[in-house]
């Protein structure tokens, strides 16, 4: 019986005791904002005026509030975010002389106290005196510890022309970031730190966004023939006398609010039924590889609506069953969605600049009309952007990861979880495409990004301090995906499961850091992995495993002279070849097998490597990878036909898995077989072209 090195990793694993921590129903409510706004549509503006309350969380006397100002970020060419981003972002351009601002006209605290003119702005990043993003104001009797704080503050923004998530395109409006937001006071011990302060970055080209929880009541009104969305329930709405209409949103145990308002959107209804989507066999199978029972698992209802433009209307469908997938295979895992309601929005033709985004209960699609019908109705775009954005409910909604310091907590777990769920749903080998024959599954897609140039950024280190900016997408998405499937490949699928439910149970309605997450594991797994940690979250450096050389020839007789007991002999060619053929004839013949295995990267992890010798089970023997070379060796009856290291492909994180294997002699079926399937591929686009 064999056992490989991840055989036994999660066989010493999984004999630790599961963990399970009661699931939060609630977050601690640190803010509550009541809020009204009213769009103007032909200024492209929105007023609002907003009640904000602040709990101190800590045992510190607090005196100053730290506000985020966002939509300054795109006031003027010198702004952070501009110079960083170069007006390009996630494919978009910003659109000329489109500027967007926000403006506080009045702040006063709960007594009358005017502090408008104490709003100071702040540059804690990088001292840009153009940068007007973050505000702090100083308050005129300090906070005590578990004290409140309310000030009345009315404000005025501009829209841009939608770039970077937010912004107008014609009468379609998605105004996310768009009031003043207060900033998250971390006491000491909260993340790491060692004195109470307030953390509030400036709004980079490539950061997100950190916020406490809290309670939103938001009136937003505008003209009457508007659709309207939002984040959280639909509590009331009322006819004006001027033509408008205002509906209420309420939602509580969120740290942000989005909306959305067009008069083009088709509204479609559906329920996601935690007994009629979700099999009884599904839900044991969840309790028994979480460790948890039954009741620990059952999911809720969740009434969704999708916003889509009229001209999508034949992907409706396809929007509602990603969504019903996400609330479920998430749900499964890491726990029941705690909310009653989800809004999917899909952006209007030319605002591919508000698509793929995520707030609480509220989340952006991204498609396009050429997705409507064959041969790209089965190119799951659609899919993916859905199940990934919904997906942040869990990883950034509810575990609430500073998004500017630690962007792999929820963009890098999240690309974990939305590769599995869409396997799930749509298949390992089709959950991406599958177009004229060919198909690709989550694995394909991902590894196309894995480069061995990908070595000289780190996994954690703040979003905009990844250089080229564009390592970001690959440092805080994709190697943390292929690093959290390599865990898995180490530690097995039961335990990586548990790991993960297991961090979502302790840190639901709080905000973890790396190092807590670090931690689960090393608990939930019993083993210390500081090591895969360091090389790999910490480190900059790539794995990559390769066979160096294997040859495997006969073992021939001796020739020459020989002195023994006996005396002096001589064994000749032909007395030589003639006893290897007899010994070839009876079978009795033996062949001396070598292999030298190499490490071409930095990184060290345990890898098996398989053989297989002629006319014998494949054989896998395990290697620490811990050396540059190691030679194995054999002398056996039988030819080594083909040697692999990490036949499994455990290790995704292996930038090359061409150079993993070698064959002793050359089989051309491989590249038949994918002849095969590209010609079917190409007939198929000449035949949709209607050139046959």
């Amino acid at each position: 019986m064999r056992r490989s090195v991840a055989a036994f990793l999660l066989a010493a694993c999984t004999a630790v005791p599961a963990l399970a921590d009661r699931l939060p129903d609630k977050a601690d409510q640190v803010v509550q904002y009541a809020i009204s706004v009213k769009l103007d549509p032909a200024a492209k503006q929105i007023a609002g005026t907003e009640r904000v309350t602040w709990k101190n969380p800590s045992k510190d006397t607090v005196g100053e509030l730290w506000f985020h100002l966002y939509w300054n970020a795109f006031k003027n060419s010198q702004t952070t975010f501009t110079k960083e981003s170069g007006g390009q972002l996630r494919g978009d351009t910003m659109a000329r002389d489109s500027w967007g601002w926000i403006t506080v006209t009045s702040m006063k605290t709960g007594a009358g106290t005017d502090l408008t003119k104490q709003l100071v702005f702040m540059r804690p990043d990088d001292g840009n005196p153009d940068d007007e993003t973050v505000a702090k104001v100083a308050l005129p009797e300090p906070v005590a510890p578990g004290g409140t704080v309310t000030l009345d503050i009315a404000f005025t923004a501009q829209l841009p022309r939608v770039f970077a998530r937010a912004g107008y395109k014609d009468n379609f409006y998605l105004v996310g970031q768009w009031f003043p937001k207060l900033g998250v006071y971390e006491p000491a011990g909260l993340r790491g730190r060692e004195t109470g302060g307030w953390n509030c970055h400036q709004y980079h080209a490539t950061s997100e966004f950190y916020a406490d929880f809290g309670s939103f009541n938001v009136n937003i009104t505008v003209p009457s023939s508007f659709v309207v969305g939002a984040t959280g329930a639909r509590t009331g709405e009322r006819a004006n006398p001027d033509g408008t209409a205002t509906y209420t949103y309420e939602q509580a145990d969120v740290h942000d609010f989005a909306w959305t308002a067009d008069p083009r959107y088709m509204v479609v209804k559906a329920k996601f039924s935690a007994r009629g989507d979700v099999s009884p066999e599904e839900y044991d199978q969840a309790a028994a590889l979480l460790g948890r029972s039954r009741d620990e698992v059952m999911l809720s209802d969740v009434d969704i609506t999708v916003l889509l433009q009229p001209e999508h209307a034949a992907q409706a469908q396809r929007h509602v069953d990603a969504a019903k997938a996400g609330l479920k295979w998430y749900g499964l895992w890491y726990g029941r969605y705690p909310y009653r309601t989800l809004t999917v929005v899909d952006p209007a033709y030319g605002a591919g600049g508000a698509g793929g985004m995520e707030y609480p209960t509220f989340i952006t699609g991204m498609s396009s009309v050429l997705f409507n019908r064959w041969p790209l109705d089965r190119v799951r775009l659609v899919e993916m952007v859905v199940v990934h954005e919904f997906g942040h409910q869990f990883w950034y909604g509810l575990e609430a990861n500073n998004e500017f310091e630690e962007a792999w907590l929820d963009e890098g777990i999240n690309s974990y979880s939305t590769g599995k769920a869409l396997d799930r749903a749509y298949g390992s080998s089709t959950s991406a495409f599958e177009l004229f024959g060919l198909k690709m599954g989550e694995v394909e897609t991902l590894r196309l990004g894995n480069s061995p140039n990908l070595r000289f950024n780190r996994i954690m280190a703040k979003a905009w301090e990844y250089t080229p900016q564009g390592d970001y997408s690959f440092y805080a998405y994709q190697k943390p995906e292929i690093a959290l499937r390599t865990l898995e490949g180490l530690i097995g699928q039961q335990a990586m499961a548990r790991v993960m439910r297991t961090f979502q149970e302790r840190w639901r309605f709080r905000h973890p850091r790396s190092e807590d997450f670090f931690a689960t594991v090393n608990e939930v797994t019993g083993k210390d992995f500081t090591w895969f940690f360091d090389q790999v979250w910490r480190g900059t450096d790539i794995v990559d495993y390769e066979i160096g050389s294997a040859v495997s020839n006969r073992v021939v007789q001796p020739r020459g002279i020989f002195d023994d007991a006996k005396g002096r002999r001589t064994v000749g060619e032909n007395d030589a070849a003639a006893r290897e053929k007899e010994a070839a004839a009876k079978g009795l013949a033996l062949y001396d097998t070598r292999v030298i295995v190499r490490r071409s990267g930095g990184v060290m992890l345990p890898v098996d490597v398989a053989f297989k010798f002629a006319g014998k089970p494949v054989e896998i023997l395990p290697w620490d990878g811990r050396d540059r070379t190691k030679l194995f060796t054999f002398v056996r009856a039988e030819r080594l036909e083909w040697v692999e290291i990490d036949p499994d492909r455990k290790i995704e994180l292996d930038v090359n898995w061409l150079n993993n294997g070698r064959r002793m002699e050359p089989d051309g079926r491989a590249a038949a077989n994918w002849a095969v399937r590209w010609l079917f591929w190409l007939q198929g686009i000449v035949a949709g072209l209607g050139l046959l």
